[in-house]
């Protein structure tokens, strides 16, 4: 059966539906995609931020797949993305916390005062 998904929640729903007619418990589904039972909870009541990669893992354990239905001109342009090997993956960003040491300098800021910057020779 195909259905239209407009909304998380039309998802959520569907994913429920399936997950109950198959007879799997909401935490055996969470141990099998290795997700928490929260997430679980949270796609079948639509959360709009949950993780589309880790909703596709609940849906694939139990045997549903998602399909895109996209314009002609669409389309060709994909299998041209594809035959060129598809997409590169996105570099990480760098946090502060993780950014690499640099010149030795540092600012330094007081409640009531300018900045200060200092050179740590």
């Amino acid at each position: 059966m195909k259905i239209k998904v407009d909304v998380v929640p039309d998802l959520g729903l569907a994913l429920r539906a399936v997950r109950r007619s198959s007879h799997v418990r909401l935490d055996d589904l969470a141990a099998m995609a290795g997700v928490s039972k929260q997430f679980v909870s949270d796609v079948e009541h639509g959360k709009p931020t949950v993780q589309l990669g880790l909703v596709l893992k609940l849906l694939a354990e139990l045997g549903v797949f998602l399909t895109l239905d996209i314009p002609q001109e669409a389309g060709q342009e994909l299998a041209a993305l594809q035959r060129k090997g598809g997409l590169k993956p996105l570099n990480k960003r760098r946090t502060a916390a993780a950014a690499p040491e640099s010149s030795g300098t540092h600012v330094t800021h007081d409640a009531g005062r300018p900045p200060n910057i200092a050179n740590e020779d």
